[in-house]
This record gives structure tokens, sequence and C-alpha cells, in this order.
């Protein structure tokens, strides 16, 4: 990027390889999109290419940038890395550090800043910042990424707007980004999302660039037994920071699960499978957790004579930005649901199970959400909110029995089951619970659903392992 400098002081002229970037690097500081995010294994030399990028426009007086990490401590690392390279590639640039800011000889200014709960978002409130890197974008929830994405507006004309951020698989962001970068897109081609704001279009184009330790000769030829120390990781952290395996990850809290493509028809070592009309013989049931500000989430199942759950249709409140949900009043979502059973449920008995919280009737006239719903005739039955309970219970169905089959099959139209589930991480401070601030809805209900039939599963059973191998077949 600036690989040749030139210091003038006088007659004094000094030339020098301020960095050199590897060729991975160079991809991504090559891409043109409004958002690129780079990375997706450990050692890729990620966060150093963000820690450069920022320098690209600091000749321009007005220009703005900010860096960011989840918590200062982890920052700390990143301010590390800026005096390695700053003062030399501009001698003029000096640090504040009660500020967190670099101030360059043209008046342009590059802030580090973190981002570590919520309080700590009303920081950026009414600056701009013409480029923002975010490292490790996957330690951040989708709120705390829009809240810093409204500030990347130019701080005064001629600057150039973008984001650029790192990441790794796992952490409460894992699904989020994965949806945005990663799933269904192929690495290093320039997509571009349609926006339609008040009759006007406007459109946001991003990328993703893959990197990991093996596109790093530096660190490799620096400290040859890392990779090593990769390889001697448990299994889903060695496959997420070796290999960037976005399926399997430090921190997964239902690592069993499974959503593999060649075995949705013989359903075996799979809970995804392809839909299927379901005997009006089984039993029927339907879940909802309630949400407003965030989605809330309806699940109807099916249980076979052996007790099998079936998720063969959900309705899940959400804008399609992961998160958020369409605010939809009690009565307009028992209206869909109703209008989804008459249609498709004539004349069935279903078996409603909800969160408990809709029975609380003490926060205005119009009553309970429950009485609510059950005036368009949608009626249900207390869940049990026993959060480990409900845990255990969706463990136990994932493990795939000696036949390859487990207690519970997700239909593959049911997108918001597979897409939020499978994502969910443990909270960092109850380290036996899944992170409640992650997109749980669906889980919630499910916990509902599962706790309506618990199965019992003998110890050693449970603890029994079973791997799928394809040379048996």
């Amino acid at each position: 990027m600036f690989g040749l400098r030139e210091q003038n002081g006088g007659s004094k002229i000094s030339t020098g390889v301020v960095w050199k970037p590897q060729k991975k690097q160079i991809a991504f500081m090559r891409r043109t999109e409004d958002e690129v995010c780079y990375g997706g294994a450990a050692g890729g030399g990620k966060s150093e290419a963000l820690v450069i990028e920022a320098l690209r426009q600091v000749g321009i007086p007005h220009y703005r940038a900010l860096i960011v990490r989840k918590s200062y401590p982890e920052l700390s690392a990143l301010i590390d890395k800026s005096f390695t390279y700053y003062p030399s590639a501009f001698p003029g640039a000096r640090y504040n550090a009660q500020e967190h800011v670099w101030r360059f000889p043209s008046g342009a200014k590059i802030s580090f800043g973190s981002m570590y709960n919520k309080r700590d978002k009303n920081k950026y409130q009414g600056r701009n910042f013409d480029f923002i890197g975010i490292d490790e974008l996957t330690h951040f929830t989708y709120d705390e990424f829009e809240a810093l994405r409204s500030r990347n507006r130019p701080q005064g004309p001629g600057t150039r707007v973008y984001m650029r951020m790192t990441c790794n698989p796992g952490g409460i962001g894992h699904g989020w980004v994965k949806e945005r970068y990663i799933a269904g897109k192929e690495p290093l081609k320039r997509y571009v999302r349609e926006i339609s704001i008040e009759g006007k279009n406007y459109s946001v184009s991003s990328c993703f660039v893959p990197a990991t330790v093996f596109d790093n000769p530096s660190l490799l030829d620096n400290d040859p037994d890392y990779v090593a120390r990769l390889g001697t990781l448990p299994e889903a952290l060695k496959k997420a920071l070796l290999y960037g395996d976005w399926d399997s990850f430090s921190g997964q809290v239902f690592t069993e699960f499974r959503d593999d493509a060649a075995h949705y028809i013989d359903r075996r070592f799979t809970h995804v499978i392809a839909p299927f009309e379901i005997p009006n013989t089984w039993r029927r049931y339907r879940s909802f957790d309630f949400g407003f500000s965030r989605p809330f989430s309806v699940g109807w199942w099916a249980a076979d004579p052996d007790g099998r759950l079936y998720r063969y249709r959900e309705l899940y409140g959400c804008t399609g930005e992961p998160n958020c949900g369409v605010q939809w009043s009690p009565d307009v979502i028992a209206a869909k649901i109703k209008e989804i059973e008459d249609k498709y449920e004539s004349g069935r008995t279903i078996f409603g199970v909800a969160d408990p919280a809709i029975w609380d009737d003490s926060h205005g006239s119009a009553g309970s959400i429950v009485s609510q719903m059950e005036r368009f005739g949608v009626v249900w039955e207390k869940g049990k909110h026993d959060r480990m309970a409900g845990k255990m219970q969706l463990h136990r169905r994932f493990r795939f029995g000696e036949d390859g089959r487990p207690y519970l099959y997700v239909f593959n139209t049911c997108k918001a089951f597979i897409r939020t589930v499978p994502a969910l991480c443990y909270d960092e401070l109850d380290v036996e619970d899944v992170d409640t601030k992650a997109e749980d809805h669906v889980y919630d209900e499910t916990r509902y659903m599962c706790m309506v039939n618990p199965i019992s599963v003998p110890v050693a059973e449970e603890q029994k392992e079973y791997i799928y191998n394809p040379l048996s077949d």
C-alpha cells in the first residue's frame, strides 16, 4: 500500500520499506466494495492489514477513521501494531494515549475504540467516520454492528466511505456474519443488496476474502510450530481456526446438529430433511415465543409413534435483518396463525405451548398476550421454562442413534431454525446456558416443545458418540 516512503526535511530524504503485504492481504486491500469481511481462520494476517488499511486516506485533512475491537484489552494489541507502522510511515504522526487517537501531519485522525457493552454505543453517536474497521466481527451482535455502520459517513468532501472487517468462526455474532457474508456466497465475488427507502433505490456492495494461516508465510517462517499448535486444539476449535470451518466452532452449544443434504431423503446422520406428507394419525403441536422489537417465533410440529419430533412449518417475525422484529401486535400474530391453520390444518387438533411470560396481564387494558390471542381462537398452554432441562432435551433429541436417526428433524423449508439454532453460543458468564443476547427465539419455543414430551436417554447411551462413516454405506 505504501511500500516506499519519502521523508522530506530540508535536503534530507530517506527511503525504506515500511510494510510489504502478502498475497491475500493485497487481495483484501484491492477490494472496492462498501463492506469487505476478511479472514475466517487464525493467523491470516488480518489485524495487521486492517491497521494498515486505515492509513489509506490520511493525506486528506478532514479524514476520520475508527478501528474497533470488542474490549479495550483486545484493542491494545491493535494499538501496539499501529506503533510499529504509523510513526515510520508518517514521522509527524502523534498518538494521544488518553483519547486513543493518532493525529497525522495533514490533520487526519485515526481513533481506536471498543464496544464492550450497550452503553458503549453512545460513545460514537454524533460522530462520522469515513473508514470503520472492525476486528473480530463475530464478537459483536448485529445491533452493535449496525450502530457502528450508522457512523460510516463522510466527514467532508472527497473521501471514500467504506468498512472493513476481520473475523474468525465462533462468537455471539457467528450466525449473522455467516449469513451476511459467507453462506451461499462465493469468496472474492462482489454481491450487491438493493435497498429502497422512501421510493429511492440504494445499493450496498460486499465481499468475503478468505484467509488462513497458510496464506501468511511470514508467520509460518517465524513460528513453524504454529500450525502444529492449532492442530492439537479440540476438534471444533481446530476446524474453525485452522481451516476456517463455519459449521463447527468453539463455544457452539449444539455441536451435534448436522445439515447434510446428501441425507435429506434417507434421514440418517442429518437433522434437516426434505418435506413429506405427514400422516393424519400423528399428533400435531404448535410452539410460540413472543417478540415485538425482537422476532417472534411460531413452530408447527408433528410427533411420530416413536416420539420423534418433526418441525414442518414455521412463522418467524423477522424483518430480514438478524434479530430485528417486525413489531406485530399479539392480535396480528394470532390472525396470521389462524389464517395458516385454516388453510393447511383444517379439521386437525393442534396442541399449543408457549412462553409463560405471555400470561402476564400487568401491561395494559388489552389484557395478557395469551388472552388477546385466544379471541382469535389461538389457544396456548404454559410451557415449562426450565432452561437447563429444556436445553438438555435438545441435546438428547439431536443425538444420533445406532441407526443414524435422531429424535428431532427439521424440514429444510424451516430456514429460521436452520439459521439460528446451530449458531447459538454459550454465555460468557453462565457457561452452561445459551447466550440470551443472541438470536434465540426459535430455540426458546423449541425448548417449550421438547418439554411437552421429554425423552429420557440412559447415561451410557447419552455419552456415546456416534460418528457417521461414509465408507460403511
